[in-house]
């Protein structure tokens, strides 16, 4: 074996090193993600259970979660992140930013976050009309 060829051998080695190293670490930092957002949801939803009613953004909240622990599951399983859960999550967070302080909002940020929501939800009309012309 030559010098040249050694050197090449523990270069490849160490990529591979390097890549376990990146898929161990993305597999540990997803799997706290999930534990925390159980964690997060579970504590919220016993503070409403104490409290004895939900509010509209309580469920709204609960929404929010629901979309990231799924988005989570997804990536985890699949390694791909889901863009749309990603619009879910910013539409839901907008609408119960609405809900929770429309009595303290100017209209204009009332007219730019309904936009916003408008753009959000044609990104995805515009996402599923590409998808289903590719099947």
């Amino acid at each position: 074996m030559t010098r040249n060829a050694g050197i090449l051998e523990m270069f490849k080695r160490a990529h591979r090193t390097g890549g376990t190293m990146v898929e161990i670490f993305k597999s540990l930092s997803l799997f706290i993600i999930g534990a925390s957002i159980i964690w997060s949801a579970t504590h919220f939803y016993v503070h409403l259970i104490h409290r004895g009613y939900a509010t509209l953004q309580d469920l709204l909240l609960l929404f929010v979660y629901l979309e990231i622990g799924a988005m989570t599951g997804i990536y985890f399983k699949t390694g791909k992140l889901p863009v749309r859960f990603l619009i879910y999550v910013a539409v839901t967070a907008i609408a119960r930013y609405l809900v929770v302080d429309v009595d303290h909002l100017k209209a204009m940020s009332v007219l730019t976050m309904s936009i916003a929501v408008i753009v959000l939800m044609a990104a995805l009309w515009v996402g599923d009309h590409i998808h289903s012309s590719e099947d």
